[in-house]
């Protein structure tokens, strides 16, 4: 099995939790989501975060606006939803427990009973 490519996958299931999250923060330009997610070692380009923001957008989790921008033509920048802090309130509940649970199997040695 290729490493790189399951380091890729898990970066791919946590990808939507991770955006939801940088907008909730603040709206926010799809290339300062790039930035952030690069800044974080979960690389993104923008030929995967276009489409997932628009599925988020047509699932009532973010909306848009535009902006006019110094450097060329209006911006679309994304905000989060009340539906999206909801549905990212359990996302995140469920990424806890995940970890939590992971974290333990980790920690099992073979032949040991877990604690």
């Amino acid at each position: 099995m290729d490493i790189e490519n399951a380091k890729a996958q898990m970066r791919k299931g946590v990808l939507e939790l991770c955006i939801l999250a940088i907008i909730e923060e603040e709206e926010v330009y799809p290339s300062d989501i790039i930035a952030r997610l690069k800044a974080n070692n979960l690389i993104v380009v923008e030929g995967t975060l276009y489409p997932l923001l628009t599925r988020l957008k047509n699932d009532g989790l973010l909306d848009y606006s535009w902006r006019e921008s110094n450097a060329g033509p209006p911006r679309k920048y994304f905000k989060i939803t009340e539906v999206g802090r909801q549905f990212l309130e359990a996302l995140t509940t469920s990424w806890n427990q995940l970890v939590q649970s992971v974290a333990q199997t980790l920690t099992i040695q073979p032949g040991s009973k877990p604690g």
